[in-house]
């Protein structure tokens, strides 16, 4: 871009703050130790390791195994950042590779990558979305109050942004709704 275009200006404080608006919606550090507890998992069965003039082979039987447990691990680290609403799946399901990888795979990337999923899968169960800030909060935090509709209610407030009862928008009972699901 020439100094005269009128395009928007995105320099490195714009990217930064859109990670981190990005980071702050998601198990970020979960998936991120996820995918790297599975990278030495899957790796290592396949490595050859050469000091001096001596090459090691970490080939082993369960190669196969390794690969998948690796590649599985990966992509759980993944579904924790993209689909964070399966954080509590992904996260018992990286906790038990990674104690898989343990005979599968060379002591589950020799203890690097085992520690790297078995920490990403707690943080991953762990971890609970934000709460909104409540209208009171909102205008100390940021010296303004929040919008107000025409009608005077601040929106989310009990009536909602349209003035329709949610009351058993979060309900997972039977009676909610009527008994009636969203498809019928």
């Amino acid at each position: 871009m020439s100094a005269e275009s009128s395009g928007p200006s995105r320099d490195f404080t714009y990217w930064r703050l859109r990670f981190r608006a990005w980071r702050g919606g998601r198990p970020f550090w979960a998936g991120l130790l996820t995918v790297l507890g599975g990278v030495p998992v899957a790796w290592l069965p396949y490595a050859e390791i050469k000091i001096g003039h001596l090459t090691m082979a970490m080939a082993t039987t369960a190669g196969a195994g390794s690969l998948i447990i690796g590649v599985l691990l990966v992509t759980l680290g993944l579904t924790m950042w993209y689909h964070h609403i399966v954080r509590v799946f992904a996260g018992v399901a990286s906790i038990l590779l990674a104690l898989v990888s343990i005979p599968v795979s060379n002591l589950g990337g020799f203890g690097v990558g085992f520690l790297l999923a078995l920490t990403g899968g707690a943080l991953s169960i762990s971890w609970a979305p934000a709460k909104p800030d409540a209208p009171g909060e909102y205008a100390a935090g940021t010296g303004h109050a929040p919008p107000v509709p025409v009608g005077g209610e601040p929106v989310g407030g009990p009536g909602g942004p349209a003035g329709t009862d949610h009351t058993y928008a979060t309900d997972t009972s039977v009676d909610a709704n009527g008994g009636r699901n969203s498809a019928g």
